[in-house]
């Protein structure tokens, strides 16, 4: 596996692989990996000549600077974790090379970035448009692989490649789970091991809303899930929503044979937790 530093050296590398009719996978990442980033690799791997992983911790889409300094940096684990799944390139730059001056661009999502992630973390899509934005341009890969735990996130991206008229092909893979039901995610490391235990509520809350949806009001639904978390010790709900999957606005009502995402954010002690699952009103 070749590991490239340089946003030089990256583009002029990617470049030629593309004149040479190799088509290219790429996901981007903040390290830390787990099975849900390599599940993704894995995708890539088999869909395309080339893959390209990109580690980097994008200072610009956190909007509190404790989680940037926390989030959990642990390259040589991933390196070798990389080199199990059929990854070519690792790129992993340096923000200075990244972020050669600072960013006065600012990206707009209307309501997709007025809701959830978007009211409760300000600048974060902003950051996000822009690293994925720069990465796109850096890496020119014809796929990109993305897990739907960030679900609104993959709306945000979606919204942006189609935009500005990115030449590439969008892939979101499920969200992969702990035998508990816990979402993977990098921040799970920062959890201790009663945390780590009570954060499986975040699933439960999200299984419990399910079971009910079509048999109760959406407002009794959120209201029974917001109990349920409330006798959580150490969780702190910032909340749920039963969303349109596509633009991820808040639903009054649903129909039979509707989809509906349910999302949910929490903390757990002192890690900020997501997760969504998608559910088909008829139960599928």
């Amino acid at each position: 596996m070749e590991v490239i530093e340089q946003v030089s050296v990256i583009r002029e590398r990617t470049q030629a692989l593309r004149c040479n009719g190799k088509r290219i996978g790429f996901v981007p990442t903040m390290g830390a990996l787990h099975e849900g980033h390599l599940q993704l690799l894995r995708a890539s791997a088999q869909e395309n000549d080339i893959t390209v992983c990109s580690i980097f911790v994008n200072p610009t889409q956190f909007n509190n600077p404790d989680d940037y300094k926390l989030y959990p940096r642990t390259m040589e684990e991933d390196i070798a974790q990389l080199k199990t799944v059929g990854c070519d390139i690792l790129f992993a730059p340096q923000a200075v090379d990244v972020y050669v001056q600072q960013p006065l661009m600012q990206f707009s999502f209307g309501a997709l970035e007025t809701v959830m992630e978007g009211e409760h973390r300000p600048g974060h899509f902003n950051g996000v448009a822009t690293i994925v934005g720069k990465l796109f341009h850096f890496v020119q890969p014809h796929k990109a692989y993305f897990g739907q735990k960030d679900l609104q996130q993959v709306a945000i991206v979606k919204q942006l490649v189609q935009t500005l008229s990115f030449d590439l092909e969008l892939v979101r893979y499920p969200t992969i789970r702990e035998a508990d039901g816990l979402a993977m995610s990098s921040r799970n490391t920062r959890l201790d091991a009663a945390q780590r235990q009570t954060a499986t509520a975040l699933y439960k809350a999200l299984q419990l809303a399910k079971s009910q949806l079509g048999q109760k009001p959406l407002y009794s639904i959120k209201a029974t899930v917001e109990a349920y978390l409330t006798d959580k010790d150490q969780v702190k709900l910032e909340y749920f929503e039963i969303a349109d999957p596509d633009t991820l606005q808040p639903l009054a009502v649903v129909e039979a044979g509707q989809e509906v995402a349910l999302c949910i954010a929490a903390f757990v002690g002192p890690v900020r937790l997501i997760d969504n699952i998608l559910v088909n009103l008829n139960g599928v």
